[in-house]
């Protein structure tokens, strides 16, 4: 429990807490990884607390290397869990994504899915699927959610980089949708008026009459 952080009214963004998300590994092998990713402004003291397990982390494996080491892991996006809320542009706008301009992210997920805590604190048993589902579901992009995730360390063939595990979530409180949202067509429709009485309906052809 030491290495795991508390993360407070955080923005939720990109979750996939319902299905997980296939991704591919380094080694080219498939594989499902339930995420999403935590948006907090730079001074929110929940983001100064993972920061500081991570360079606790990172002190005690890398030792006299850390400095190096962090110099070539913040310089590759891809090898950390963390940044900038400015890096995450939108490829089609080259904007950034809503809701990450002036903050900053933490990644975080597991192949398992993380424990969901329901509004009294309490756990949902893993076996209730259906609860489960309803209260994942109320976690939308734009939603704001506290969570329990726990940075580690990767030094691998791949390289070493800075990973953080979803540990556990709990719905918050609602914030604005990311995106467009639900789409409202309504006023696009009128009342159904009631048909006609008194009218014959139309004959059927002759092969679909009745034998």
């Amino acid at each position: 429990m030491s290495d795991i952080v508390y993360i407070t009214n955080a923005r939720l963004s990109f979750p996939h807490l319902i299905e997980p998300q296939k991704m591919m590994t380094e080694a080219g092998k498939e594989r499902i990884s339930y995420n999403c990713e935590l948006i907090l402004p730079p001074t929110d003291p929940s983001f100064a607390q993972f920061m500081g397990k991570v360079q606790e982390l990172a002190a005690a494996k890398w030792k006299e290397h850390v400095a190096q080491v962090f110099a070539i892991v913040n310089a590759d996006r891809k090898m950390r869990c963390y940044g900038n809320g400015a890096e995450k542009v939108n490829k089609k706008t080259f904007a950034p994504y809503d809701g990450y301009a002036g903050g900053v992210y933490i990644t975080c997920g597991r192949d398992t899915p993380p424990q969901v805590i329901q509004a009294d604190g309490k756990p949902i048993d893993p076996s209730n699927t259906l609860a489960y589902q309803q209260l994942t579901r109320a976690m939308y992009g734009g939603c704001y959610v506290n969570a329990a995730v726990k940075p580690w360390l990767q030094e691998n063939k791949y390289g070493r980089g800075i990973r953080c595990d979803l540990v556990a979530i709990q719905f918050a409180k609602d914030g604005e949708a990311f995106g467009e949202g639900a789409v409202d067509a309504s006023p696009m429709f009128g009342a159904v008026a009631s048909a006609p009485t008194g009218v014959a309906p139309a004959s059927l052809p002759p092969f679909m009459m009745p034998q």
